[in-house]
């Protein structure tokens, strides 16, 4: 049996996690895989972690390194120490991240410098700015991975374009990679949990938005824009000017903190609400009647439910939404947002650009044939 080692620490994660381990769970002993999980404890707060292992029917961590927040440097650096520990007890075949966080490149580093292959799910991403957090986290966990899982064609061709191509060999390595396009996991987890979100008892009430129910759906986290206060109080103009539209604003903790200590204030238009679970999430989604956003898995997932998106940054790394239309990046500039919301169409066509919702088969089978070969 051969044990996968999955590193977990933010909210996007765990909703990949829960696809991956179901199909583990499921399928695992047939295969020879096992799978242990850890949580580094980036978010802590139950409205931002455990409330997704709860909601989604994934078992808690097998351990939880509790290290939260602080300094890009500082979380790193403690992640990394923590991770190293844990991988020279468990001694794992293979070391399992997702996306782009502190977490998955601590996870990335940790396992290369002990000789343990990374596979990474979500690799090929690409926002072109060195600047990101995000760009730097992913970049370098591509160059550590011996498996890059791409969610897209686009992914895989960014490899391309630096040189990283799947190899003739058969047992590949993180000097010759496998690249793969297994296609995206937040399709498929959108495509399992859609049922179950729009079934809650205790789901948010929506008539407490407008008595039509109609609205559209904010979020904005990105520290691009809430580091940088000329950008958030820009967006927030915008926002206040679109008071003919309801809004529904999940605030991300660190998003409230820092305008309110910037004095910006939002209109009565623009409802805030706590954080919400994955699937109060999704549900909102499916019945919003559009999204504004910084995030990157929820452009994708607004196009899952078939809603435009406006993205309040300067560039996306979903491209292929903007070529077909369903995304329009916006920035932070208050009357560039202006004229998206004014402008803003539903494409009659939705192509298939997220492969067919079998993502985690396709990991498991790269990982599995990988091994044995």
């Amino acid at each position: 049996m051969k044990e996968i080692l999955t590193v977990v620490g933010a909210r996007p994660q765990f909703v990949k996690a829960a696809v991956f381990s179901r199909y583990i769970k499921k399928h695992g002993t047939r295969l020879g895989l096992s799978e242990y999980l850890v949580h580094t404890g980036q978010h802590y707060d139950d409205n931002m972690s455990e409330i997704f292992f709860r909601e989604m029917e994934i078992p808690a961590p097998d351990i939880n390194l509790n290290i939260g927040s602080g300094s890009h440097g500082k979380m790193t650096g403690e992640m990394l120490g923590r991770l190293e520990a844990v991988l020279l007890d468990r001694a794992p075949d293979i070391v399992l991240v997702y996306g782009d966080t502190n977490s998955t490149f601590a996870g990335a580093l940790a396992a290369s410098k002990l000789h343990i292959p990374v596979a990474h799910v979500e690799a090929g991403l690409r926002s072109f700015m060195m600047v990101m957090p995000e760009e730097q986290n992913r970049r370098l966990t591509d160059q550590l991975s011996t498996w890059l899982l791409c969610p897209t064609a686009t992914a895989i061709a960014n490899l391309e374009s630096e040189g990283i191509r799947n190899t003739t060999e058969k047992r590949p390595s993180s000097d010759h990679k496998s690249v793969v396009n297994v296609g995206d996991i937040m399709l498929e987890a959108s495509l399992y949990y859609r049922g179950k979100a729009l079934e809650k008892n205790d789901a948010i009430p929506l008539s407490a938005v407008r008595a039509s129910g109609r609205f559209a759906l904010l979020t904005l986290h990105r520290a691009e824009n809430t580091d940088d206060s000329g950008r958030l109080r820009s967006i927030a103009a915008a926002l206040n000017r679109l008071d003919s539209i309801e809004f529904l604003f999940p605030v991300h903790p660190r998003t409230r903190k820092i305008m309110a200590s910037l004095g910006i204030e939002l209109g009565k238009h623009i409802k805030k609400i706590e954080p919400v679970g994955y699937l109060d999430m999704i549900r909102l989604e499916a019945e919003c009647d559009f999204v504004i956003t910084d995030s990157g898995g929820v452009q994708k997932e607004a196009f899952f439910f078939g809603k435009p998106c406006i993205t309040l940054r300067d560039n996306t790394e979903w491209v292929e939404l903007v070529d077909a239309g369903w995304n329009t990046i916006a920035g932070s500039d208050t009357e560039r947002i202006l004229a998206a919301v004014k402008n803003l169409r539903k494409p009659i066509e939705r192509p298939i650009l997220y492969g067919d919702g079998k993502c985690a088969e396709k990991i498991a089978h790269e990982l599995v044939m990988g091994v044995e070969s």
